[in-house]
């Protein structure tokens, strides 16, 4: 069976000699909606499909307090013996740490005291992060994660550029981990009536500093903007932004509705490390406007389903001209059912050298 960590604790070794036992340790988890926990409920989802019986340790199951100016961050205040406890309770084949928090660091403490492998993943920019909001140094943050990370039997990333960059940074062992969506959900979507005065350009995802949406904001685009999503930056931009229609969190059908009701999708980071809303948009068929970044370069490569331009008006106004249905089909290339198979099968790589 697969356990959910929201509901269900360890439990004493399955008796079905077919399941190998995964726990992926994460800070990132409910109440935040974005790409790290999604990935997560789709690989719990898909890990039975691959033989395996996953458990996820997550900030809701210890006493926690919330990230300063970011409420729904929740920070863990698990002891090390606790920690070590809930992982020995499920005897696991293999452990991944899929964050750098204070749950990811213990976990991590636990595995080099007691000699077990483990692997990790860089999901997220944090050395740029964290300069946006406190002048801490890229060097010195960059060199808390090369030490995070380089412990790890291999430390998955998200494209070959990334890669090569974290290379360059000194990080070792690196594995790429083609990422995936939710293709039927996402194509499910249906293109609504908004009475809104279109074109309709979309953004989907943390209302946050980072994100670098007030480039979005404050490009000349005509027509309507629509920010999907929550985060610390949003009273403030809705206030500065009364033309922009702000509607909080959506998720599933509504989420999937609302990217096929788009005419372009906006992505204006310069700090993704890749961007799966950008592949949820081109699923639904619409076509994506970014500036000339790493990760949209990763994503949209050549597809010709996107524009990048240093100009996200200009970008916009030309992914206009992109049909649907191209985008449509590249999209199709990046269902979950492939990342998932990529990812248990280099967690559980880890393995063949213990036997």
């Amino acid at each position: 069976m697969v356990m959910m960590a929201s509901s269900m604790r360890p439990s004493a070794p399955s008796s079905n000699p077919r399941l190998l036992r995964l726990l992926v340790v994460s800070d990132a988890w409910h109440p935040q909606v974005n790409g790290v926990v999604r990935t997560l409920e789709w690989l719990m989802r898909e890990a039975i499909n691959h033989g395996i019986e996953l458990y996820l340790l997550t900030p809701d199951q210890f006493s926690s307090i919330s990230a300063p100016t970011y409420p729904e961050i929740r920070l863990s205040l698990a002891l090390p013996g606790t920690v070590a406890k809930r992982i020995e309770a499920f005897h696991p084949d293999a452990i991944h740490i899929a964050t750098e928090g204070p749950l990811g660091i213990l976990a991590r403490l636990y595995c080099l005291r007691r000699n077990k492998r483990f692997t990790t993943c860089y999901h997220t920019r944090f050395p740029e992060y964290i300069a946006a909001r406190v002048p801490i140094p890229l060097s010195l943050s960059y060199a808390a994660l090369r030490r995070f990370h380089n412990a790890a039997q291999a430390t998955l990333v998200s494209t070959p550029a990334l890669c090569d960059e974290l290379a360059a940074r000194g990080f070792s062992k690196l594995r790429i981990w083609q990422r995936g969506i939710d293709l039927n959900l996402f194509r499910s979507g249906e293109r609504q009536n908004l009475d809104l005065p279109g074109p309709i350009s979309l953004y989907v995802g943390r209302v946050a500093v980072e994100k670098n949406i007030e480039a979005f904001l404050e490009a000349d685009i005509q027509g309507t903007k629509i920010v999907v999503g929550d985060g610390p930056s949003k009273a403030d931009l809705s206030r500065r932004f009364p033309g922009v229609r702000f509607t909080g969190v959506l998720s599933g059908k509504q989420l999937a509705d609302i990217y096929a009701s788009a005419d372009v999708f906006v992505f204006p980071s310069r700090t993704d490390t890749f961007g799966l809303v950008m592949l949820e948009a081109l699923a639904a068929g619409t076509p994506v406007a970014a500036l000339p970044v790493t990760g949209p370069q990763q994503v949209l490569g050549d597809s010709g389903c996107g524009i990048m331009n240093e100009d996200l008006a200009q970008a916009a106004r030309e992914a206009l001209l992109i049909p649907r249905q191209k985008c449509r089909d590249f999209a199709a290339g990046f269902g979950i059912e492939e990342s998932a198979r990529c990812f248990f099968e280099q967690v559980t790589a880890t393995l063949i050298d213990n036997a």
